[in-house]
């Protein structure tokens, strides 16, 4: 039979306890106990006397109050990042900021707010908008951004991020939306980054965020897909457009310096010309003017003189034949310039016919008469 059922209770533990029908232990005497214990590990007399009681409850107390002071001192301890300032707050109002190290606060009565102070954050915006001409586009750009002043970072708004992802999402469609669809696909993608800058500075200057804007980052901007074949040919016409323009320049800027030189070269040897002419004349001139005193000396020397030395000029580059045309219908000559080339070689025999008539062999060592070619002479000179 078991020990609780109903009827012979005298199984039951607790009564049986020491051999007779005892009740459950009492809880002072379970304190009692431990105390006694206690106070004999700290020096005290493990009696049954209620002095050792009140010794156990003050100790207690004490050992309580030391402990739970150590953990209150140490749990106030935290550190504060390199990067970050922290936000003090006591009892819930802003108590100052912190720099980073080793601090200590009172739990539960200040809270400290981490806030990242250097490190850059980046913050996207994107989506379809309508243009000042009337056309959508997609647009997608990035900001950059950093924390400068933690307190109005923390309470000026609810939530600092959200309120400038807010404002960059306006000021985008602010500027695309007074901008052309071309400037935006094309040439006018600098212009939309500045302008969408200097916007979103302007709309969160009144609401004290904390924040410093880096950056602003054009990332992306294309037509609907319905449209974007013909947008990216007209694109590809315009890229043509400065590509021949560039082509254009530099062919210009590569003939202008060579022109330049011809020019330049031309000039100069212009101008070597009129000196070297000039200096012909003067020659000329100085020549004449020593010449004439001796012509008028001696007229007739003189113009011999000078009737031979320019016949020594023309004859020099010409080739030079003797003629006899005395002796009947043959006429024979000498090819002097020949007999000239091939002196110190045997004589030799060179006939010639000029007239049809009958030809004669001529030696070289022929003479021809003096008396025709002073004629021929005379007749020249006259």
């Amino acid at each position: 039979m078991a020990w609780n059922e109903p009827g012979n209770n005298d199984k039951d533990p607790w009564k049986n306890k020491g051999g007779s029908n005892q009740g459950p232990p009492d809880l002072d005497d379970l304190l009692k106990d431990l105390g006694q214990k206690v106070s004999g590990v700290f020096g005290g007399k493990p009696s049954g006397s209620g002095g050792s009681g009140k010794s156990f409850s003050s100790v207690g107390i004490i050992l309580a109050v030391i402990i739970a002071a150590l953990v209150y001192a140490f749990s106030g301890f935290y550190t504060i990042k390199e990067a970050e300032q922290g936000i003090v707050l006591r009892f819930g109002q802003y108590a100052g900021t912190e720099d980073p190290g080793l601090r200590w606060k009172w739990t539960f009565i200040e809270r400290i707010i981490p806030v990242d102070m250097q490190t850059t954050r980046d913050l996207p915006a994107a989506g379809f908008m309508l243009t000042q001409d009337e056309n959508v586009v997609r647009v997608e750009m990035q900001v950059q951004y950093r924390v400068v002043d933690a307190r109005n970072y923390v309470f000026s708004v609810t939530d600092a991020d959200d309120s400038l992802s807010q404002s960059l999402d306006s000021a985008l469609r602010y500027v695309v939306g007074h901008a052309a669809m071309d400037d935006i696909l094309t040439s006018g993608r600098e212009t939309i980054r500045q302008s969408v800058w200097e916007e979103l500075e302007k709309i969160i200057e009144p609401y004290n965020l904390g924040l410093i804007v880096v950056d602003v980052n054009f990332k992306d901007a294309r037509p609907p897909e319905e449209v974007k074949d013909a947008f990216d040919d007209a694109i590809s016409a315009q890229e043509d457009e400065v590509r021949f323009l560039r082509e254009a320049e530099a062919y210009a800027r590569g003939i202008e310096p060579r022109a330049r030189g011809r020019v330049k070269r031309m000039e100069q040897e212009a101008i070597a010309y009129k000196e070297q002419t000039i200096l012909d004349a003067e020659g000329a001139v100085a020549r004449f003017e020593k010449i004439l005193p001796e012509y008028q000396a001696a007229p007739e020397v003189t113009r011999q003189r000078m009737y031979l030395t320019a016949m020594e000029k023309v004859y020099s580059n010409t080739s030079k034949v003797m003629v006899d045309v005395e002796g009947g219908n043959n006429m024979m000559y000498l090819p002097l310039d020949k007999i000239i080339q091939q002196q110190g070689s045997a004589p030799r025999v060179i006939p010639q016919a000029t007239t049809g008539l009958s030809q004669a062999p001529v030696s070289t060592n022929t003479k021809p008469s003096t008396s025709g070619r002073s004629d021929r002479f005379s007749s020249g000179r006259n």
